[in-house]
């Protein structure tokens, strides 16, 4: 591998120190030197430029789409070299023959459900193995606490008994050993919405003693937030597993303006001791999947039973009661306001033309109520219809990317007609939009937050930062130009100002076009470390 120079670089390192000038080697995949005049095989001109480490995406669901698309254009072009996959306590491993079906089903909406695809691994190591045989970036995976709960138990709502919790103990711990760098889980979807403080305690310890981490979903985001994330901190206290808080929110008309409350309560969890992190997206509407909104009774049994309860008119009537007077917990606890839900993407295409519409408006066109035409599109899409809720509120989303325990997730889903523009532009709008025109964040603040914070949460072995003996996972952008491109109405435009990335060493992005090169891998949990 011939040797490369940054030459006359502006270095950000990734550990929030000041950036300075200097050239910077590149050797067999590694940074060798730091310095001025040095030379090298291919010398790249850096200057007005700024070198960082590549990003960390903390909140990814490329699960299939890496496998698929494994050139992986929407995380190279932002600049992104390492993601974590198995979000939010649900993906594809471990499984069996009977569960993988229905999470197929199920996740759809996520991640599509490609035609004539391989699913030839049902363990985590296999799953590893798969990324293995070639993707553009490195990747992570949690442990799905539902995919586990499902293998052992189902879509049953219950508690597990002494020796099916045990069982997932036993197949955590053997995800983990397989190289899991620890859980997610997804307490607003099912089955994982079905287990107690108990259970999460009882699996966060196995965790712990793996020197994993907890990323929790937690159960809501709108009326019962504060509530949600304190429980989560003490699953942390009784386990003494560290906490990664995934897309951290306070979303819905309940939470204008309370992010305050949020961060006084981490503030007192980490003067107490407890490890902790979290990540946001620089976006105010979330995205997930319409089923999503049911009250969780109604997902009981799986995706089956649950097309069958939308079949039953006196099941529909008490769904129709918790959406629209109580506040389905599917929902976070808020009444349904259907418009603030715009469809993104569909299964099934003969809905297509339905896409970039609210709930309320195709309602009001068609003569009907906001949640008769949720069951009937839930009906008629299989349950794949993902939705964008523009919930969000910009005086939160300022506040809590400011805290000291913050780092990047884009939580960017990549199928369907208009997806969240977060999966593409993420990264270049905190640069961007929150750090040079908006100053919310310093640059070294923001590039820290996406390097070197979230390489420390995840354990990562030589990565995140720029040092000798380091991986060249890195990134070239121009600070004056840098921005996200990504709107809602065409979500998949690439940014600008981002020159060039490597990963381990080999271009993915070369004067701001992907290569195609696969040098990424599957980053394994070690007793020493994430390698």
């Amino acid at each position: 591998m011939p040797t490369l120079l940054f030459r006359g670089a502006t270095v950000v390192d990734g550990s929030g120190a000041d950036r300075r000038p200097a050239d910077v080697l590149v050797r067999d995949g590694l940074i060798a030197e730091l310095g001025r005049n040095l030379t090298a095989d291919q010398i790249i001109d850096a200057r007005g430029l700024v070198l960082a480490p590549g990003f960390i995406d903390m909140h990814a669901h490329s699960d299939l789409r890496l496998l698929v698309e494994r050139a992986h254009p929407s995380r190279v072009t932002q600049g992104v070299t390492c993601e974590v996959l198995g979000q939010d306590g649900l993906s594809y491993a471990p499984v069996d023959d009977t569960t993988l079906p229905a999470l197929r089903l199920q996740l759809a909406g996520w991640n599509g459900d490609p035609e004539d695809f391989d699913w030839d691994w049902r363990s985590v190591g296999q799953y590893l193995d798969r990324l293995d045989r070639g993707i553009a970036v490195n990747a992570c995976y949690l442990v799905p606490h539902g995919t586990l709960r499902a293998l052992v138990l189902g879509w049953d709502r219950r508690p597990p008994s002494p020796a099916e919790l045990d069982r997932m103990r036993q197949l955590l711990a053997e995800a983990l050993r397989e190289g899991a760098v620890g859980l997610s889980s997804g307490l607003s979807y099912t089955p994982g919405m079905y287990a107690d403080t108990a259970e999460l305690v009882a699996l966060c310890e196995v965790v712990a003693a793996h020197g994993g981490y907890h990323s929790p979903h937690q159960r809501s985001y709108g009326a019962g937030a504060l509530q949600g994330y304190a429980e989560m901190v003490e699953i942390s206290r009784r386990s003494g597993c560290p906490l990664h808080l995934a897309h951290a929110t306070m979303n819905f008309a309940v939470n204008q303006g309370r992010a305050g409350e949020l961060l006084d309560l981490l503030d007192q969890a980490l003067a107490e001791g407890c490890d902790l992190t979290l990540d946001s997206y620089p976006y105010l509407p979330g995205s997930t999947t319409l089923a999503a909104l049911l009250p969780s009774w109604a997902a009981e049994g799986g995706p089956e039973a649950t097309l069958a309860r939308l079949a039953d008119p006196t099941a529909r009537e008490r769904i129709r009661v918790e959406l629209e007077e109580c506040g389905s917990d599917g929902c976070h606890g808020v009444i349904a306001d259907w418009s603030t839900v715009q469809l993104s993407g569909v299964r099934n295409q003969r809905l297509a033309a339905l896409v970039g519409r609210t709930v309320a408006e195709l309602a009001a066109e068609r003569g009907s109520s906001g949640t008769e035409l949720f069951f009937e599109l839930l009906r008629e899409d299989e349950l794949g219809t993902t939705i964008l809720q523009h919930v969000g509120h910009e005086e939160n989303v300022r506040a809590i990317m400011r805290h000291r325990a913050h780092t990047a997730g884009s939580d960017g889903l990549l199928v369907g007609a208009r997806p969240h523009p977060r999966a593409w532009g993420t990264f270049p709008r905190y640069l961007g939009r929150y750090s040079r025109e908006l100053g919310v964040l310093t640059l070294e603040q923001a590039v820290h937050r996406m390097t070197g914070r979230p390489a420390r949460r995840l354990r990562l072995t030589r990565r995140g930062l720029i040092r000798p003996g380091y991986h060249a996972d890195l990134v070239l952008f121009d600070p004056d130009t840098v921005a996200d491109t990504a709107d809602y109405q065409d979500p998949r435009r690439p940014a600008v100002g981002i020159q060039h990335v490597y990963v381990n060493g080999t271009a993915v992005l070369s004067d701001a076009r992907p290569t195609g090169a696969l040098p990424g891998r599957a980053l394994r949990r070690t007793d020493r470390g994430v390698r």
